[in-house]
């Protein structure tokens, strides 16, 4: 591998340009090599102004006969190129007084951009171009366009890399035997074939990143992540944890006071969690089950286990709201069979914060429930065993290892979500935690019925609303802003409530969002739960958790602006009684091609794994994951969905390169990890 590291030690590059550099993240040859063009045109060949094609882009040659300043309908730079076959208009809505210099009549160009049809015949909209003289050559490989940042043009980038190219920095981390196998080509052909395309080459293939030279690079990508991953998951394997007892009577004693019965789902994943917590080392497992299919019941059981076993319990939620739903149902659960249960959340007063600390550090409180004032400083434990975390894509990296800290030695993790996660994102961003699915409803669970209303039919919904609750049944009103935005003039909350105040003075209507005091928000959801309320209007904090059986109607404001899974997580709030359930997604005309899309899925399919999907292939892996959150770096070459034969031959892969391999490894995670250190998930 090349001796230079930093840029700075390459004669070539000035300080501005290893400045600017930086700013891209590029710090080193490797960093430079690996920045690859965003797109490519095409300038090895010129085609005749006769042969133009509108839609394509094209190379022209010719010499400007006409130029202008025009002010209506708005202010242009116009010029006309000139070849032997005809004439073609250059238009410039934004321009400078060097360009009406550069594009004097007379003047030879080479212009390129793609082709219009315009008023005058075939034009271009500000196209790039250039003089030409009588040495001016056709480019021989196609011209790459990379991401760049102000101050770095795309020549110096092009410069760079010719200079980078020519290091000894493009040999092979990994035995060549095994590109050979998956018949891909060698590192540094795959980095001239990207940086330097030749002109036959499939354009199409090239943009798509579908060619041999993309496909070795995303395959190494993937690897890199597989190998990080595994080798994460075997270091926390050589750490110590509590080893559980398995339980002999406390789990029995809770199933057998159940008025309904696990199922096989339910059963396989908590004799899954059972096995984890007998072993010496800490589990991770990620436990994944659609909207009300009974994980709170199954960590409870791990809970029961825990406590069995001599050690306390700690479950953190996201909200308030649902931490004091699991408060409510664990009490309910777990006090017939004599387990202290503790509460700890900001809001609570000095005196009850107080109690709950000592409870916890004397060891008292065996199971303690709370959000995130779980993990603050002040807070100790006795002996915490277990550490539950639910809707765990909801809290920082940080935030988790925070809590995990808090026992020695390192006590069992759990994390809970209620959003599927896609089999290509599971093996690949959590390669690193053993992972249980519940893919099964409770029976007795109403399917829910999903319509798309236009937003101009509000009236026939307010009167469903009506009817519903005059059945005796439940609804609520969700709204996406708490306060008047003007730029999205979204329905807000405050103002929806008043207006359903007047339109149902026979009807007890509640309000709920995210800004209210815990204490507000506690006397509503209980209000509600409680059927004190028929009415519900409330922000998505009511996304997670909310359990309110005989709630049947849900309406949704707004639709077209929320993700597939927090809309599907919000429809599960309903459909959880014996009523036929309705949830209606309410949206505005003018629906943009992606908002389409999506209502479209949400409309077809209950299956939360398909919606999560579907989710995923239209925003990406990082909003799916909430990256920010999640403490891992982002993909950057390899696409999930187009790439997953890639992904399933790294996985193969990893477990023997790093048992036959281990030194090659280590100089494949040097090169496509700035630190591997840094792809550690909580």
């Amino acid at each position: 591998m090349t001796s230079i590291s930093g840029l700075s030690e390459i004669k070539a590059f000035s300080k501005p340009l290893v400045a600017n550099l930086a700013k891209l993240g590029i710090h080193n040859i490797q960093a430079l090599l690996l920045h690859l063009p965003l797109r490519y045109i095409d300038e090895t060949h010129i085609t005749a102004v006769r042969d133009l094609r509108a839609g394509e882009a094209s190379q022209v040659e010719g010499e400007i006969v006409h130029v202008e300043v025009t002010y209506k309908p708005r202010k242009a730079l116009i010029a006309r190129l000139e070849d032997a076959s005809g004439q073609l208009t250059l238009r410039f809505l934004h321009f400078y007084p060097s360009q009406i210099a550069a594009l004097k009549v007379g003047n030879k160009l080479r212009v390129y951009g793609e082709i219009r049809s315009g008023y005058f015949g075939y034009e271009i909209v500000h196209p790039t171009y250039k003089a030409v003289g009588e040495k001016t050559m056709v480019a021989e490989t196609l011209t790459p366009v990379y991401p760049t940042v102000a101050g770095l043009t795309q020549g110096s980038l092009r410069k760079a890399l010719a200079i980078a190219l020519k290091q000894n920095a493009l040999n092979e981390t990994l035995p060549a035997s095994i590109y050979q196998a998956f018949n891909l080509p060698s590192f540094a052909d795959s980095l001239r074939d990207l940086h330097n395309p030749p002109p036959e080459v499939d354009l199409h293939a090239l943009q798509e990143k579908t060619t041999p030279a993309w496909q070795r690079l995303a395959f190494d990508e993937l690897l890199a992540q597989q190998l990080s991953m595994r080798k994460h998951y075997a270091r926390r394997r050589s750490v110590s944890a509590p080893q559980f007892e398995r339980s002999k009577q406390l789990v029995s004693g809770l199933l057998k006071s159940l008025p309904f019965a696990l199922t096989q789902a339910q059963q396989k994943v908590a004799l899954e969690i059972e096995r984890d917590l007998t072993q010496p080392h800490p589990m991770q497992r990620l436990l994944q089950g659609d909207v009300g299919s009974g994980k709170t019941i199954v960590a409870c059981m791990a809970a029961l286990q825990s406590i069995e076993s001599g050690w306390q319990v700690a479950l953190m939620a996201p909200t308030e709201i649902l931490a004091e739903q699991h408060y409510r149902k664990m009490l309910g659960w777990l006090t017939p069979l004599n387990i202290q249960i503790a509460w700890l959340t900001g809001s609570q007063s000095k005196k009850d914060r107080t109690a709950s600390l000592e409870s916890m550090a004397n060891g008292r409180a065996q199971f303690v429930i709370g959000t995130h004032a779980l993990f603050q400083e002040a807070v100790q434990f006795k002996n915490l065993g277990l550490a539950i975390i639910d809707e765990q894509h909801r809290f920082g990296v940080q935030q988790r290892l925070a809590l995990r800290q808090k026992g020695q030695p390192e006590p069992h993790q759990l994390m809970m979500t209620a959003t599927p996660i896609p089999r290509t994102l599971s093996m690949s961003y959590y390669a690193d935690l053993d992972v249980s699915v519940i893919d099964e409803l409770p029976p007795g669970r109403t399917p829910i019925v999903t319509k798309l209303v236009s937003d101009s039919r509000r009236e026939e919904i307010l009167q469903r609303v009506r009817e519903s609750c005059a059945q005796g049944n439940q609804a609520y009103w969700v709204c996406p802003l708490i306060e008047e935005s003007e730029a999205l003039q979204l329905a807000t909350a405050n103002d929806t409530f008043a207006l359903m105040q007047s339109e149902f003075p026979e009807l007890n209507i509640g309000l709920v969002h995210g800004r209210m005091k815990s204490a507000e928000k506690q006397a509503v959801m209980a209000a509600f739960s409680a059927a004190d309320l028929q009415l519900l209007v409330a922000t998505t904090v009511i996304e997670v958790g909310v359990d309110v059986p005989n709630a049947s109607l849900m309406v949704i404001e707004h639709a077209e602006r929320m993700g597939l899974s927090q809309l599907h997580q919000l429809r599960g709030r309903v459909g959880r009684g014996a009523a036929k359930s309705a949830c209606i997604l309410l949206y505005q005309n003018k629906l943009s091609e992606t908002a389409r899309a999506r209502l479209k899925v949400i409309y077809e399919s209950n299956d939360g794994f398909a919606i999560a999907q579907a989710d995923l292939n239209l925003r990406g892996p990082g909003e799916f994951l909430g990256v920010r959150q999640s403490g891992v770096p982002m993909l950057k070459i390899a696409d999930l969905n187009r790439d997953a034969a890639l992904l399933e031959k790294a996985k193969t892969l990893a477990d023997r390169l790093l048992k036959e391999y281990p030194a090659e490894v280590d100089k494949h995670l040097n090169r496509w990890m700035a630190s591997a250190a840094e792809l550690v998930k909580v």
